[in-house]
Order: C-alpha cells, then structure tokens, then sequence
C-alpha cells in the first residue's frame, strides 16, 4: 500500500511570527484521515521570525527529533540540555516521564527553517535525555546515513523506539536505491529540493507513505535535494 501526502494539501498555521505546515494533525489542525504514520505521530515545517520562538512548555512521553534545514535554533531544557542547532544537523530530546524546554531563533536578524518531528516512544515514562549531533554532508551525498536509531549505531542519535531515520542529499541526476521490508512501514519526506521516486515527481515538502511493500524505491534528485526516509515497525 502507498499513501501520498502532498506539501499543499497538509495542514497550515500563520501565526505572524511562526509559519507552520503540518503533515498531521497538530493543534488546532485536525484531519481524521491523517493522525500520524504507525508511531512517527508529527512532522512540522516551522519558520520562525528572528528572535521569536517557542517560550517554555511541557511534554511527557514523546520522543522529539528537530532538523534544520535554514538558519540556526536554540534549545533550552529543565533536565539541562541545552545548544545551537543549525543546518544539517539533529537534535533529540526524549521528554520522558516529563521535561519543560522552550526554542527560539537563535538569530535577531535571520529566520530560522526546521521540521519538528515527534516519535512515539516504545516505553513510557523514562528518565528525559537529549543529544545534539551534526552530519558530515558528505557522508550523506548520494547515499544514505542513519541520522537515528535504536541502539545509536554508525554514529547515529540513539532514540527510545523501533525506528531508523536515514537522511541523502542528492544532486540532479545523482540517485539512490531504499530497500523495502514488507514487515516494517517507510515514510519518505522530501525536507528542500525535488526528486523523483519510482518516476514520481515530488517537491519540498511532499512525502510517500509504504505499508507492506517489499520493492525497492528509486530515488532520483531533480534540484538538489534532502530527502528524510523513516523507518518504522507496523
């Protein structure tokens, strides 16, 4: 089975100092129909205004994934974690039994671009934890790496679920091969850029959804793209 999500059609939130487009249902953005993915439950594309951003708040029980794809994004949390996030690099922070954190744009005079990505954890009530980690582009360009893992394996983030996240960047022409697991459940988001998959044209923003297929996907930059790839247990 195969699901498509397109960037246009997904939820949509202007609040003046943060523009935000949700691939499922989010705050006062609701749809039935698109209430999350198996456990990958958010994927947000936020802008945020210079200086403005997120003030504290609460979370429990969620595994929190955050990728700049413009500009820089400061965090602050209770359980003292706490740094500069800029592109190409990944943040976890795994609210656990319960963490107050906030982030802002880090920059007065630049926005901030990033997706907010929230995972259901496969335990409850864990000590909170937080890690920070950049990727060398080039070991991303025309290939796949594991941004995050279970076990934090080939220098990935270690997360508290069942769930890998690969990351590419591509080049027009360059492509690249994902290997499907009719057992497990794939989310493919293109994050900037334009690829084909399987001679599908898909823009920033857009996303397939795999349930149960055992192909594999071929995946071809159009623009120079970045392409996220989730991988999921059913």
């Amino acid at each position: 089975m195969q699901v498509f999500r397109l960037a246009n059609a997904r939820g949509h939130a202007d609040m003046g100092w943060l523009d935000s487009w949700h691939t499922f249902s989010f705050g006062h953005y609701h749809d039935p129909a698109w209430m999350g993915f198996g456990p990958l439950r958010v994927i947000n594309e936020d802008r945020v205004a210079p200086g403005a951003g997120f003030p504290s708040h609460r979370h429990a029980n969620m595994e929190i994934l955050s990728y700049v794809l413009e500009g820089a994004l400061a965090h602050k949390d209770d359980a003292g974690g706490g740094g500069v996030l800029r592109r190409g690099e990944l943040q976890w922070m795994s609210s656990g039994h319960g963490i107050e954190h906030s982030e802002f744009n880090a920059s007065k005079t630049e926005p901030v671009h990033f997706l907010q990505i929230w995972i259901q954890p496969d335990r409850v009530n864990a000590p909170p934890a937080y890690a920070q980690q950049a990727f060398d582009p080039a070991q991303r360009r025309g290939r796949w790496a594991t941004l995050a893992s279970p076990d934090g394996s080939g220098g990935s983030i270690g997360i508290r679920q069942h769930a890998w996240l690969h990351g590419t960047l591509l080049d027009p022409g360059e492509s690249v091969e994902a290997k499907l697991d009719p057992a497990r459940r794939y989310w493919m988001h293109v994050a900037q850029g334009q690829a084909e998959v399987d001679g599908r044209q898909m823009n920033a923003g857009d996303a397939i959804g795999l349930v149960g297929e055992s192909h594999s996907l071929q995946v071809k930059g159009v623009a120079s793209t970045d392409i996220l790839l989730f991988d999921l247990p059913m």
